[in-house]
């Protein structure tokens, strides 16, 4: 880019009308019978050329009356064909062709009717007027060609930007297509297993209560838990068949019911709740309650005959969430993080939180998760 492209377009009219009025001006002083009117005639004429881009018609008409009246009395030849070739260029290029080409055919007639009487025997007026007829065919066919090219480049401008938006919607439509697919592969893989595991245990509680037999523990365990397995699972199925829909997760609202459920599976829990409860943003909400349950899964799993303590903290920004256990995990043998774990460790990271999951120096293994409760950045 040059350094005259960097100014603004007024400032390139304003600069070129005044050097085509300086230069026509010097004209002017050097033909013979020139005056007053002839100047004022040139420099109207130039001047009119600062609005070549906005007005054309305008400088269209102004230039080429003004610069007919000096051409009629002083005769100077093609340099008074200068700023109307520049106004039927801008004229052309606006899309104006026919006034264009009346103003050309007015100027050159007219300049060849003033200077027929005057003709010499060599045929100079016939040259000039033949020189002037390929010049202002040149700013016509120069002009057509900038449009013509302007509007390749826009239309190119439009292609690149609908083969942009329809990239977007090949994506998202496949995105679409890709979360349908989830949701079938969900529905037909995990939904009829739980249903089972559900009709199961509430007919071995039904027939137990029926006998007059103590419902075992781990059985009112199970049937609670493919209960809210498939409540969550048709949560997760309407967000996935719905792109614009909210998903009704679970969320430190249902932390009793999740703690209770680990303790009639045999695991003693304890919860404690710091600080002022309030409403958490939808994302925080369910990454604290997916984190406490997958560590108190992990304590059932591999800490067995373990307590598990957890601890909830709504500090000032950020909330707290701590899951310890007083199982077997020592630093000198920390377990081998599994999929749980790095589960975990996705869900805070990406709410721009921290993480540390680690054996305690007394024993046992701590889960302890702060989540910012400010807009992620």
């Amino acid at each position: 880019m040059s350094y005259l492209d960097r100014w603004p377009p007024l400032v390139k009219d304003g600069l070129l009308a005044v050097v085509v009025a300086a230069a026509l001006s010097v004209t002017v002083a050097d033909t013979p019978g020139a005056g007053a009117l002839d100047l004022a005639a040139v420099v109207t004429g130039s001047l009119v050329l600062v609005a070549w881009r906005r007005a054309p018609l305008v400088s269209l008409v102004v230039s080429t009356a003004c610069m007919l009246v000096y051409a009629a009395h002083a005769q100077p030849g093609p340099p008074s064909a200068f700023p109307v070739l520049v106004s039927v260029f801008a004229a052309v290029r606006a899309g104006h062709r026919l006034p264009a080409a009346l103003a050309s055919v007015a100027f050159l007639g007219g300049s060849l009717a003033v200077s027929l009487p005057n003709a010499d025997l060599s045929g100079r007026n016939l040259q000039t007027t033949t020189l002037l007829v390929g010049w202002f065919l040149m700013a016509g066919v120069g002009a057509t060609v900038t449009r013509h090219r302007q509007a390749y480049l826009e239309q190119a401008e439009q292609r690149a930007a609908e083969a942009e938006r329809t990239r977007e919607e090949v994506a998202r439509r496949r995105a679409g297509e890709e979360r349908l697919r989830i949701a079938r592969e969900l529905h037909d893989s995990l939904t009829h297993s739980i249903s089972i595991i559900k009709v199961q245990a509430g007919v071995a509680v039904h027939l137990a209560r029926k006998r007059g037999e103590e419902v075992p523990a781990a059985l009112l365990a199970i049937q609670e838990a493919s209960s809210d397995a498939m409540r969550e699972l048709r949560a997760t199925l309407e967000v996935l068949r719905d792109s614009d829909g909210e998903p009704a997760a679970s969320g430190l609202d249902r932390l009793d019911d999740l703690v209770e459920r680990a303790r009639s599976t045999g695991l003693p829990a304890t919860v404690t709740i710091s600080g002022v409860r309030r409403r958490l943003p939808a994302e925080v909400d369910n990454a604290a309650y997916r984190i406490v349950q997958e560590a108190l899964t992990n304590v059932s799993r591999h800490a067995g005959g373990a307590t598990a303590a957890v601890r909830v903290d709504y500090a000032g920004d950020e909330l707290v969430v701590q899951v310890d256990d007083d199982g077997q995990a020592s630093a000198d043998a920390p377990p081998v993080p599994g999929v749980g774990l790095l589960g975990m460790r996705e869900r805070v990271t990406a709410l721009g939180g921290r993480l540390r999951a680690e054996p305690r120096p007394e024993g046992g293994f701590t889960v302890r998760a702060e989540l910012p409760l400010k807009e992620t950045p």
